[in-house]
Parts: structure tokens; sequence; C-alpha cells
């Protein structure tokens, strides 16, 4: 993921906030190659802080999943 005004380094010092950090920017940013971790998304999806129609998608993909 490539994020160039975050430090995190000091962010990885607390993991929830970076889990959720993270899921927020590679949404928002793009996923530059990675794929989201599907039981992580699940665990932080109340957390997250995007765009409402973002969510409604991954909240129809997450009740889909097979």
């Amino acid at each position: 993921m490539y994020n160039w005004s975050t430090d995190t380094t000091k962010l990885k010092k607390y993991p929830q906030k970076y889990a959720v950090w993270r899921l927020e920017q590679l949404i928002n940013y793009g996923l530059r190659g990675e794929k989201i971790n599907m039981a992580e998304l699940k665990r932080h999806f109340g957390k997250l802080k995007i765009d409402q129609t973002k969510k409604s998608y991954l909240k129809f993909l997450i009740q889909h999943e097979n």
C-alpha cells in the first residue's frame, strides 16, 4: 500500500487503529494489487469511516460471500 503522509511505524503500535486505518486506505485510495482480507473487513466493518455508497456495497459483498 502506498501512503506518503502517515508515519505507519507509530500507528502500528495500536493494532486496532492500524487495522481500521489500513482498511480505510485500501478502500478509499486503491488496492494497488492487494486484496482485502474478508475476515478483517467483517471484524472492523462498523468502525470504518468511508463513503456510504462504498460501505453499502461492501456490506452487500459480505452478506453474499460464499
